[in-house]
């Protein structure tokens, strides 16, 4: 769906045009699709030599699997290979997964633990330097130039986030304002004060953002602000909507992971919003049934198909990655504004956020989408799965605040058409509690949407 937002900011509407056609691409962005594949089959063979050679874990894998780096002669022949997982990178932690010595490694980066052992990646000089070009090339597919500068909302330290797209808007030649995550008010303080052309942050904090400009009597609309490079957090095509039209700006995707690279793996092009194109020069993506994960070649679906992304990196010289398994759910088409390389479809979740309820699979990206065209609710919301003792089934519950604007006494019709629509579209019953404006938890980087209260066990 093409969306119909304001123009950007006066100070850049008779720019924005130019900007989406004024950008020195690097030369594989114009590179033909069987240039391409012919790079991703030289690079793929090289990097699976080199992790069956450098990574125990993947000499073990191969092995066991029976299968050897020399069996790859086309590049479909990846299926065969086997995946790497989350858990892997857990098992070898801290460093077992790297392919240099702790010598080479320049830079280190970790997960938060919060749901066990860290993952923790590295990087080399080189790595680093190719991780600055993709996020530079992602900030330029997004209208972000030379000269502009860039207010970073992403989160510093062992997170990708903040530092990752620092060092590409640096490369990018941009003046970058390093804020980091949180203190939302001195956020809009160095907004108003620096007069930044663009920023960096995840959907939700944006939303924030905005929402506490409002309550400061700041019109979201009459910042300098004109482009906003968002990711870090699936997001829905009527977010974008809401934020382009609360903040008068043009907002694009960027996607990464830390297993992965970070930030930059992907990025959306401004001139079309229409998906993030995969830089497949360094990554080759494939797309598989989440359920059905077995390898095998023939397990790997068609492009156009709804499955399980799944990332090998070309390029990395400290941690590659074969075949990791991303969790998150999408598909691959063709490319548009970047012919050559793929795009992803929006990411619909991630197979770890799904919820069953009562044999019905849902996603919070699903009721945010739904949400978002009653235009008495906000995106502000929470799904509370429960189980009451006197019930065997669990029930759900969303949360969603009203819209300033609208008292509450309008409420009761928007919250039986949020009901009907879920059960249409979605086929689950829950209940609606629509709730004050501004009593749910707000973003400070990655929000939290699913609040599972059943019983343990």
């Amino acid at each position: 769906m093409t969306l119909h937002a304001t123009e950007p900011n006066a100070a850049s509407s008779g720019a924005t045009a130019a900007h989406a056609t004024d950008a020195v691409l690097d030369p594989e962005e114009t590179m033909s699709r069987d240039e391409i594949e012919a790079l991703q089959l030289s690079r793929l063979q090289h990097t699976l030599a080199y992790a069956y050679e450098r990574v125990p874990l993947y000499k073990r894998k191969f092995d066991d699997a029976g299968i050897h780096p020399a069996d790859l002669r086309e590049l479909s022949d990846l299926g065969n290979f086997p995946f790497t997982t989350k858990d892997d990178l857990r098992r070898e932690y801290p460093f077992g997964m790297f392919a240099v010595p702790q010598s080479e490694v320049a830079r280190v980066h970790a997960s938060s633990g919060t749901t066990g052992r860290p993952t923790v990646v590295g990087y080399t000089k080189q790595d680093l330097a190719d991780w600055a070009k993709l996020v530079a090339r992602c900030l330029r597919a997004s209208g972000v130039r030379p000269g502009m500068k860039v207010h970073n909302a992403y989160g510093y330290g062992l997170f990708t986030g903040g530092l990752g797209a620092h060092a590409g808007a640096e490369a990018l030649g941009c003046t970058v304002i390093p804020m980091s995550g949180g203190q939302t008010e001195r956020q809009i303080q160095l907004i108003q004060d620096f007069e930044p052309d663009a920023i960096l942050a995840t959907p939700t904090y944006l939303l924030t953002i905005a929402d506490a400009m409002a309550h400061m009597g700041i019109d979201p609309t009459s910042t300098s602000l004109k482009y906003a490079v968002l990711g870090a957090e699936p997001w829905t095509q009527e977010m974008r909507h809401e934020l382009e039209v609360t903040m008068n700006i043009k907002a694009c995707d960027i996607y990464g992971l830390s297993e992965v690279m970070g930030p930059g793996v992907a990025g959306e092009c401004v001139e079309t919003q229409d998906g993030s194109h995969i830089w497949e020069d360094h990554f080759r993506p494939e797309i598989i049934d989440p359920f059905n994960p077995a390898p095998g070649k023939e397990n790997v679906l068609a492009d156009g198909e709804h499955g399980e992304l799944v990332f090998t990196s070309l390029t990395k010289e400290a941690l590659p990655i074969i075949r990791y398994r991303t969790k998150d759910l999408t598909r691959l088409l063709p490319g548009t504004a970047r012919p050559a390389h793929r795009r992803m479809g929006r990411i619909t979740g991630r197979s770890d956020d799904m919820i069953i309820l009562r044999g019905v699979n849902l996603f919070p990206s699903q009721i945010e989408e739904i949400a978002l065209r009653i235009p008495e609710l906000s995106p502000h919301f929470q799904l509370v799965l429960t189980r009451p003792e006197a019930q065997r089934m669990d029930q759900l519950t969303v949360k969603i605040e009203r819209r300033e604007s609208v008292p509450a006494e309008a409420t009761t019709t928007a919250a039986r058409t949020l009901r009907e629509q879920i059960k249409i579209h979605v086929g689950s019953s829950c209940t609606v509690d629509v709730v004050e404006p501004g009593s749910l938890e707000r973003s400070s980087g990655k929000l939290r949407r699913i609040y599972d209260m059943r019983p343990k066990g």
